[in-house]
């Protein structure tokens, strides 16, 4: 017969709260500006006036060995039935390999220019602030829970979505290096739903998903400066 102590089932919420406050204070701040300076993090940048009101931020950045204008070309060809987004093609990019090389016809972007988010072409990313060699930050409004586009600029906010920004920015370094910053930031309704995805899932799987494009964009800078 088996003895129920009182307080036990307690046990396993209070380690997982302990935890989860843990993964909070020293945690998530690094998650968050992943490979920044306090500078790079704290400094506002092209495209965050887009979201004046957003309710998270996160800015990771790296060093690429070669000048902004030899970096540019793989950014401007960016997106699926593009050039792919140069992270897990698996998750991102329907399984598809991103591009090796620069293609030409990739090569022209435009404000306001879609962008394809998935490889069906039902979701996508707008051009929103464009500076050839300098920024360019894309972005996604996306009604909940259909995953459909919209356009705050021609249709009311709808009741649950998520607006945010993916923003690019490429500052000269010394010996021919490029400081890549990127800047993710956005806002979403309704927030304590939401608000949970973002610290459980959508936060940690964008650090998976932004460092794996770094280092491929490294390979990629890399092998057309050689």
């Amino acid at each position: 017969m088996s003895e129920h102590r009182p307080g036990a089932g307690r046990r396993p919420l209070g380690a997982a709260a302990a935890m989860l406050a843990l993964y909070a204070v020293f945690l998530r701040p690094r998650v968050l500006t992943w490979g920044t300076t306090h500078d790079e993090a704290d400094r506002s940048l092209p495209g965050d006036g887009l979201i004046p009101d957003a309710d998270g931020t996160s800015t990771m950045a790296t060093t690429l060995p070669a000048p902004p204008e030899e970096v540019w070309p793989w950014l401007a060809q960016m997106g699926c039935n593009r050039g792919g987004w140069y992270s897990w093609d698996r998750l991102d990019n329907g399984g598809r390999p991103s591009a090796e090389r620069i293609v030409p016809e990739w090569q022209r972007l435009e404000q306001d220019q879609h962008l394809d988010a998935l490889p069906s072409g039902d979701a996508w990313f707008t051009v929103a602030v464009l500076e050839p060699e300098r920024t360019l930050v894309l972005r996604s409004q996306t009604k909940l829970p259909s995953g459909r586009p919209f356009d705050v600029r021609y249709e009311p906010l709808p009741k649950a979505y998520i607006d945010s920004i993916w923003g690019f920015h490429l500052r000269p370094e010394p010996g021919g290096r490029t400081r890549l910053i990127v800047r993710a930031r956005g806002r979403s309704r309704p927030r304590p739903l939401t608000r949970t995805m973002d610290v459980l899932f959508w936060e940690p799987a964008h650090l998976i998903m932004q460092t794996r494009q770094f280092r491929s964009l490294r390979t990629r800078v890399s092998a057309t400066a050689a």
